[in-house]
């Protein structure tokens, strides 16, 4: 294991991979991944041009989702939409508020780029939600509603997208880097010969799993302690609840990810080999299928099976509890445990596949 650290120590190229492409991916996910769409171009087209319509449209602004955008021409809504200038149109008829004040049905035209899906029903519910409130405040809702629901965002009232981002971000990096680290040192001895050796000593598979492997569970904990407070620095994350779950399980995570890299660095042949397995294998089922970015219940079948064995699906469970729910114990009693399962499995693939290494050498 000293050997390893040292080693570790004098390459360069080995603490950039370790350190620095962490900190760029916090960085880049941290900051660039928005799931709540903002500042949307939108197009009005008022032709009644009345108080009322301006204090629609006022409306429809104040919510900080929309950004008006001027174009001109015979009909400015539908060009603008087709070339791609603005993704909502507004067009308010000329008898808007004619109609409003003899208490008839003023209808609104709301033309929405289908383009993306998702960010067509963002705008769509938005424009509905503001026009409620519009004919609320203003007195205009026919009828007294004799249901009200009084909303509350529970856990994270500020609707901080950072407290849902951010700790994925924690579990993806500390699920690419670590093994890709581990894998890499695997390979180097095939690579400069120097397993034979350890074939012919008297190590086991099991001791040398074990010296590589806490060897970089140590820079792995160092990795962690990185990571995670750049991300309280520069996010102002901290702990919502009882932080023991996340401690604990932190470790267990880094265990299970230094075996993972363990194990395809038995089976991979040379360096770029076990990169690509590591970050085929591993970096993309984290970001895809772990919850990330995407529901659970989204994942199609049979792709949603494999998501039930990625160790970064059930870390982002954990790292989201502690610093957005702040449940503890009892709503993630159990992830340390599969995390820990999960990785006896790998070690004894690993175990495994450098047995029979060793037999056929």
């Amino acid at each position: 294991m000293p050997q390893e650290l040292a080693q570790f120590g004098r390459d360069r190229l080995t603490l950039a991979l370790a350190f620095l492409l962490p900190f760029m991916t916090l960085l880049i996910f941290g900051y660039a991944i928005r799931l709540e769409a903002k500042n949307i171009p939108m197009v009005i087209q008022n032709l009644d041009r009345s108080p009322l319509s301006r204090a629609y449209i006022e409306r429809l602004f104040a919510t900080n989702q929309f950004v008006q955008t001027d174009w001109a021409g015979s009909d400015p809504a539908r060009t603008a939409l087709d070339r791609g200038i603005a993704k909502a149109a507004i067009i308010i008829p000329p008898d808007f508020t004619r109609r409003i004040k003899a208490g008839k049905v003023a209808t609104v035209q709301v033309l929405v780029d289908g383009t993306d899906s998702n960010n067509a029903r963002v705008i769509r519910n938005s424009v509905r939600a503001t026009t409620n409130f519009f004919l609320s405040s203003s007195g205009l809702q026919p009828g007294a509603s004799r249901v009200i629901a009084r909303t509350r965002l529970w856990f994270n009232p500020g609707r901080k997208e950072s407290l849902y981002i951010v700790p994925g971000v924690f579990a993806v990096i500390l699920a690419i880097f670590p093994p890709l680290l581990a894998a890499i040192a695997m390979v180097r001895e095939k690579e400069q010969g120097t397993i034979v050796q350890v074939y012919a000593s008297s190590l086991s598979a099991v001791e040398l799993l074990a010296g590589k492997g806490l060897a970089y569970f140590l820079i792995a904990l160092g990795e962690a302690a990185f990571v995670i407070v750049l991300g309280a620095l520069l996010f102002g994350l901290w702990f919502a609840g009882d932080p023991t779950p996340f401690l604990v399980g932190t470790p267990i995570f880094l265990a299970t990810s230094i075996l993972y890299g363990l194990l395809v660095g038995t089976r991979a042949s040379t360096q770029s080999a076990a990169v690509q397995g590591v970050a085929t294998s591993g970096f993309l089922t984290a970001l895809l299928l772990s919850g990330f970015i995407y529901p659970l219940s989204n994942i199609p079948f049979p792709l949603s099976l494999l998501s039930n064995v990625i160790p970064a699906r059930y870390y982002i469970e954990l790292a989201r509890d502690a610093f957005a729910r702040g449940t503890g114990w009892p709503g993630v009693w159990y992830v340390p445990l599969i995390l820990a399962l999960l990785g006896l499995v790998f070690f004894g693939v690993a175990w495994r596949g450098l047995r029979r290494m060793q037999m056929s050498e």
